[in-house]
C-alpha cells in the first residue's frame, strides 16, 4: 500500500509539473482584476504537444469540452502541394506535419473534419503568389471541429484589394488553437474567422506585412494591409453568441494597417498581445455588437488602439500600456467575464516575450506555449 500511495503521488507531481511554462501570473476572471499569484514550473520544451502532457489550451479553445486535435494519431509527413491536399481531405490522417516550403497552386479547402493536427517542422511555410480574386488565399476551413495548427507560416503575395482571399479563413468552425503561427502578406487579409466560428484560441502568432500594398484593385482601397476580420457583415446575425475568441501573446507587427482585430457580434478576449505597427490608422476595432476584452496589452507608436465604432456593446479595456500612440485608448461599456482562467504575463514583461516568441519558433509540434 505505500508502494501504491507512493507512486500515485508521483504522477500526479508529473502531471501537473507541465501545467504552465516560466515564472508568470496566474489570474482568475472572478474578483479583483488585478489579484494573482505566482507559480513556477519548468518549461517542457522536449515533449510533443499531444494535449494531455503539455499545458492545457489556453482561453475560449479549452471550452466546450476542450481543443485536443490529432491527439497522438502517427503523423503524415507532407513536403508538396499534392501530398498536402491529399493528407487534408483524408479524414483518416489525423495529424499532419508540413516539411520545407509548399507553394499553394490551387487554394486548399479543408472542410468537414473532425479532430485534426496540422503542423509545420522548423522553418515549414506555405505560400501563394496569386494576387487575383478568385485565385488568392492559402487555405479556407469550412464546417471542422477540434483543430490544432501550429508552427507555420502562411504567405501570400500581399495586399490588393480585389475582394480575394485571405491568407486563412476559419468559416463555421468550433473549437480550434492556432499557435504559434505566422500571417504575412495576406491579399485582402491575413486571417479571418466567421460565419459562427466558436471557441477559438489564437496564441503566439504574429500579423505582418513585409511588402507594399498593390494600388489600383477593383474593391476600392490603395492600401488593404487590413490583418483580421472577426465576423463577415453587421447582417451576419447568425454570428450572434458565437465567434468566442482569444486572440493571447500575438504580435500586430509592421506593416498592419487596419483590423487587429475588426470585430462584430465575438465576445473577444485579447490579452498579452504587442501592437507597434506604425503604419497603423487604428488597431482594435470595436464593431457591431462586439463585446471585447482588452487586457494587459502594450500598444506602442501606433495610431487609435481602441476604435469605437458604431454599434458596439461593450469594450474593457484594462492594465494596458499606451507608448508614443495618438487616439483613443479607452474602453466604454462592461465587457463580458472570461469563463476561464489564462496565464497571463504582467504587463511590463508583454513586449520582450510576444516580440521574441510570436510567430513559428517551437521547432514543430513541442510543448511550450503556456
Amino acid at each position: 500500500m505505500k508502494f501504491k500511495s507512493t507512486f500515485s503521488v508521483f504522477l500526479l507531481t508529473l502531471v501537473f509539473g507541465f501545467t504552465a511554462c516560466n515564472t508568470e501570473e496566474i489570474t482568475s476572471p472572478q474578483g479583483d482584476e488585478n489579484a494573482a499569484i505566482e507559480t513556477t514550473t519548468t518549461k517542457a520544451s522536449n515533449l510533443t504537444a499531444k494535449v494531455g502532457n503539455c499545458a492545457q489550451v489556453p482561453g475560449w479553445a479549452s471550452q466546450n469540452g476542450g481543443t485536443t486535435g490529432g491527439g497522438s494519431a502517427a503523423e503524415t509527413v507532407v513536403t508538396t502541394y499534392a501530398q498536402l491536399k491529399s493528407a487534408l481531405e483524408n479524414t483518416a490522417v489525423k495529424v499532419v506535419k508540413v516539411t520545407g516550403t509548399i507553394t499553394i497552386t490551387t487554394r486548399l479547402s479543408f472542410q468537414d473534419q473532425t479532430g485534426k493536427t496540422i503542423y509545420g517542422a522548423s522553418g515549414a511555410k506555405l505560400v501563394s503568389t496569386n494576387q487575383t480574386k478568385d485565385g488568392s488565399g492559402i487555405i479556407n476551413i469550412k464546417r471542422c471541429k477540434n483543430l490544432i495548427i501550429r508552427n507555420l507560416i502562411f504567405e501570400g503575395p500581399g495586399a490588393y484589394d480585389t475582394d480575394g482571399w485571405d491568407n486563412a479563413i476559419l468559416d463555421d468552425c468550433q473549437n480550434v488553437w492556432v499557435d504559434h503561427c505566422e500571417f504575412r502578406d495576406g491579399v485582402d487579409g491575413n486571417f479571418d474567422i466567421k460565419n459562427k466560428s466558436d471557441y477559438i484560441s489564437v496564441t503566439y502568432s504574429k500579423f505582418h506585412y513585409l511588402k507594399p500594398p498593390k494600388a489600383g484593385g477593383s474593391g476600392g482601397s490603395d492600401d488593404h494591409r487590413y490583418s483580421n476580420l472577426i465576423g463577415s457583415s453587421d447582417g451576419a446575425t447568425a454570428d450572434r453568441g458565437k465567434l468566442r475568441i482569444t486572440f493571447a501573446r500575438c504580435w500586430w507587427a509592421p506593416g498592419c494597417k487596419e483590423r487587429m482585430p475588426r470585430v462584430r457580434f465575438g465576445k473577444v478576449h485579447i490579452v498579452n498581445s504587442f501592437f507597434n505597427s506604425t503604419v497603423s490608422n487604428k488597431c482594435i476595432a470595436a464593431g457591431f455588437e462586439a463585446d471585447i476584452r482588452v487586457e494587459t496589452n502594450v500598444f506602442e507608436g501606433v495610431k487609435t488602439p481602441i476604435d469605437l465604432m458604431t454599434g458596439f456593446t461593450a469594450v474593457t479595456a484594462v492594465d494596458n500600456v499606451f507608448t508614443n500612440t495618438s487616439g483613443n485608448q479607452a474602453g466604454s461599456n462592461t465587457a463580458f467575464t472570461p469563463p476561464y482562467t489564462i496565464v497571463k504575463l504582467d504587463k511590463t514583461a508583454v513586449k520582450a516575450d510576444v516580440s521574441a516568441n510570436a510567430g513559428p519558433t517551437l521547432g514543430g509540434n513541442i510543448c511550450g506555449s503556456f
